[in-house]
């Protein structure tokens, strides 16, 4: 079946599987968004408890669903994977670090006589949500942006480095902080992961004062996060995009790219709206009609948000990885992926995707069938 699909094909399938999987990154950060909103929201012990535990049951399957996500990505396409991990490491390094300490402080945190005390690892958590969130979506935002690296494949032949991809500057991906594009993509994820944490408070904790203060902090976090995702939105269809001649493969900047590829993908741009959409009517179902069933709405309308973003920033012969230093050097999804045989085969180990889904949401059911209370958290001596 896969083998017959021509290479372009097969390239652009698991350029929809890694939309999909970070999709699904972008959606499981509520984790790291209700880590930052505790202090806010818990008025006193118990109740800290109550929503530490009710997002630490899905922790470790935001943890998984990031690794998974870099690892399709090395595996179909290992050029992009050398090139930012291998170049831009510091933003990398310390998006890992935060992760590393979120899951030392679920495995310690209540542990009696931890060695850093309750409090530190609570902060840890705190650094985890602010900086994961904040770091992975102005990551992403270089898709749209560029970033400063050069690609030269004959290097491996010999010379004085075998290296393909080489990062030309020092600052080794925090450069990317520095562009208000990717700060203000990053800043809508930060405040999104807070809105869907808070509907998901809303929906799994039984407790009339958390419910009040989640909703209360909608209006607080929803204000923000509009005003920096339409900035997003504004400067990505107004700025020039990297294009990719589909004859000659050469590369070169395109005013309005991106405005044109929703233009020229209608499907794409429908979905962009299906999601904004989506995401407005939770938000509205948490706050007006203080209902327990937004998450599913906003977190559907996220799936769907990035999905299209992905789709934008990779198809309609457009470089994904775009290199401000040359322009030639830019990744896309053709120069950048494993080989035809390589794809091949990692497409029929992707049909498990779908078992793995089913798993995670029966996973998802099982552990939040019945919603926490002071009742279970003052009584169980198995909590975070």
């Amino acid at each position: 079946m896969f083998e017959n699909l021509s290479h372009l094909a097969l390239q652009q399938y698991w350029w929809f599987i890694i939309a999909i999987l970070g999709s699904a990154l972008v959606f499981m950060m509520f984790v790291q968004g209700g880590q930052t909103l505790i202090k806010q929201i818990a008025s006193d012990e118990t109740e800290r408890s109550m929503l530490i535990n009710t997002i630490g049951k899905k922790w470790d399957l935001t943890f998984t669903t990031l690794v998974t996500f870099g690892g399709a990505f090395f595996a179909s396409f290992p050029l992009f994977y050398s090139t930012s991990f291998g170049g831009a490491y510091w933003v990398w390094i310390i998006i890992l670090f935060s992760f590393v300490i979120q899951a030392v402080s679920y495995e310690f945190r209540t542990k009696p006589e931890n060695l850093l005390g309750q409090k530190t690892y609570d902060t840890f958590l705190f650094i985890n949500g602010f900086l994961g969130t904040i770091l992975i979506g102005a990551a992403v935002g270089t898709f749209f942006t560029g970033s400063e690296f050069s690609v030269d494949k004959m290097r491996i032949t010999g010379g004085e480095s075998t290296i393909i991809s080489r990062w030309e500057n020092v600052t080794r991906g925090l450069e990317a902080a520095l562009n208000i594009t990717n700060i203000a993509l990053g800043l809508s994820v930060f405040f999104l992961a807070r809105i869907l944490a808070l509907l998901y408070f809303m929906s799994t904790i039984n407790d009339d004062n958390i419910f009040e203060k989640s909703r209360k902090h909608l209006l607080y976090n929803s204000i923000p996060f509009l005003g920096f995702f339409l900035l997003f939105v504004g400067l990505l269809l107004t700025s020039k995009g990297f294009a990719v001649n589909p004859e000659t493969k050469v590369i070169f900047m395109e005013p309005f790219k991106y405005l044109h590829n929703f233009i020229q993908m209608p499907w794409v741009f429908i979905l962009f709206l299906l999601g904004v959409i989506f995401v407005l009517t939770g938000i509205f179902m948490g706050f007006v009609k203080k209902s327990t069933q937004g998450i599913w709405y906003s977190g559907a309308g996220t799936i769907l948000t990035v999905l299209s973003l992905f789709f934008v920033a990779g198809y309609n012969n457009t470089s994904f990885y775009p290199s401000v230093f040359d322009l030639q050097s830019s990744l896309t999804i053709e120069n950048s992926s494993s080989s035809h045989y390589t794809l091949t085969v990692m497409s029929y180990v992707s049909l498990f995707v779908p078992f793995i889904i089913a798993y995670i949401v029966y996973a998802w059911k099982s552990l939040t069938s019945k919603k926490i209370d002071r009742n279970e958290i003052e009584t169980s001596i198995d909590k975070y």
